[in-house]
């Protein structure tokens, strides 16, 4: 992968006086640039702006905090050079600033030893620049740079802080985070003496989370949901046991396709957000939920950066499993139309195609006309699995999962006569039936019996009756186009 300093040279070599750094890290980029400076046959001086302390070392150019003021300086000096200029991208809006860089680029184009950087965290790129500007977007360290910081903050505490047989797993666990990251990490695990690999991965692992909740658009979902605490979807079960050892960096580097991702569609309450969340405990991969009402609300800028920002943030994390609920809400569909945010459809659908292959996506939807063919057609997702009404015995096996977690024994129970009971509800129904019923037992102070859950039931009145001309609806049209997540039934099939 090329450097810093190899992109830099490009731009040198192109005879490009305009440089645009796209990064957050600071430190890193001038790094670079003083690397670059060293690389002319007589080494260029570096000089840095800010708009608090200005120029440094730009000899009587006056107050030079203003960025107009500053790039006069440059342009009435003849001193040959880079010109730094840290965080401009706030001033980039001023026409007065725009007119400035452009007569910059025209005075040096022909002139190699004297060109302007812009650093800036954020990529604001005014119209009338585009031509003129040659953009750089520094990604996150890589391996080499990643255990150069680990060995560096090693050497600091003088002892052999971190085990040489868990270098490799820090080095992947840093994977997407800065420098600057990577270091308060490390020094928080040496000062806290953590040395057992599965402490010191997981304080890594805990930074990357709250480096995502620092975007505000993405929250991370913790892995509390074991497989076999989810009653029924044993299809979906099946598919997510046999590609666990597949996401893996291991399976990336032996060449072996990499799973992309699901759409877990279906009826109302079947346990598709579950079935998502559940991906996370059995992979131990991290699951971020992208809530699309933040992207659109423009708190975080326009839907459109705000969204690729997401996926940046994701891909710098991984590995990592990205959680869309209810998909055709999320990328604005209606049913036969795509709405306000085609744009943004169409940016999911590209980036789908060219993602990294340890970002798994994992989506769910309740209005599945709504899809159209681009989002469920093969080479998209790898596998389109509906979510139907439990059958006998997914509900009995999700009843006895939920009198357990509410203090009961299936075994001084009647699940078989309380599935029958309950036929055509869906999980959340029979969840809150057994729910019901012991807050029922607790408000009289007793234990739940049988008769409590009975008794809740009848209060009950199930989608499947409320809703059963749309629950046709669905289930018709799924059954030509989604792989059943359950095994059971007389209906279910298999691919």
């Amino acid at each position: 992968m090329p450097t810093l300093l190899d992109h830099l040279q490009k731009a040198v070599q192109g005879r490009s006086p305009l440089i645009y750094l796209y990064s957050p890290e600071e430190n890193r980029l001038l790094d670079g640039v003083r690397a670059l400076a060293d690389t002319f046959p007589e080494a260029l001086p570096v000089y840095v702006w800010s708009c608090v302390q200005g120029f440094s070392g730009l000899g009587s150019a006056g107050d030079t905090k203003a960025p107009v003021d500053a790039l006069r300086a440059v342009l009435a000096s003849d001193t040959r050079g880079i010109f730094v200029m840290r965080d401009l991208h706030p001033f980039l809006s001023e026409p007065d600033v725009i007119r400035a860089l452009r007569e910059c680029y025209y005075a040096f184009r022909e002139d190699p030893d004297r060109m302007v950087v812009v650093m800036a965290p954020e990529l604001v790129m005014p119209e009338s620049l585009k031509k003129e500007i040659y953009l750089i977007e520094v990604l996150p360290p890589g391996d080499d740079q990643i255990l150069a910081e680990i060995l560096r903050v090693r050497e600091s505490y003088g002892v052999a802080a971190f085990a040489e047989d868990v270098l490799d797993e820090m080095v992947l666990a840093c994977k997407g985070m800065t420098v600057a990251e990577i270091g308060h990490v490390l020094h928080r695990i040496s000062r806290t003496d953590l040395s057992v690999k599965d402490d010191i991965l997981e304080e890594i692992f805990s930074e990357k989370e709250m480096i995502v909740k620092k975007s505000g658009y993405l929250e991370f979902t913790p892995p509390r949901w074991d497989i076999d605490g989810v009653g029924g979807m044993d299809n979906l079960k099946d598919w997510l046991r046999k590609r666990q050892a597949v996401f893996s960096r291991d399976a990336v580097a032996s060449g072996v396709p990499i799973p992309k991702g699901l759409l877990l569609m279906g009826i109302s309450g079947c346990g598709k957000s579950l079935g998502v969340k559940i991906i996370s405990s059995l992979w131990n991969v991290p699951l971020f939920r992208l809530d699309m009402n933040l992207v659109f609300s423009g708190l975080y800028g326009s839907p459109e950066a705000a969204f690729h920002s997401a996926l940046s943030t994701l891909e710098a994390v991984s590995p990592a499993i990205l959680w869309i609920d209810e998909i055709e809400n999320g990328l604005g569909m209606e049913e036969d139309k795509i709405t306000i945010a085609s744009h943004i459809f169409s940016a999911f659908l590209t980036w789908m195609q060219e993602k990294p292959p340890l970002v798994f996506v994992a989506a769910t939807a309740n209005r599945i006309h709504a899809l159209p063919a681009e989002i469920i057609r093969k080479g998209r997702f790898d596998q389109v699995f509906f979510a139907d009404l439990p059958n006998k015995k997914e509900r009995e096996e999700i009843i006895r999962i939920h009198l357990q977690r509410n203090g009961g024994d299936p075994e001084d129970y009647d699940v078989e006569m309380l599935g029958l009971l309950m036929e055509d509800w869906n999980g959340a129904e029979i969840e809150q039936a057994i729910v019901s019923a012991r807050v029922d037992a607790y408000s009289e102070g007793r234990s739940m019996v049988q008769k409590d859950v009975t008794r809740s039931s009848s209060l009950i009145v199930p989608l499947s009756t409320t809703m059963e001309d749309q629950i046709k609806g669905i289930r018709s049209w799924a059954f030509t186009r989604a792989t059943p997540a359950s095994k059971y039934g007389s209906k279910a099939r298999t691919r």
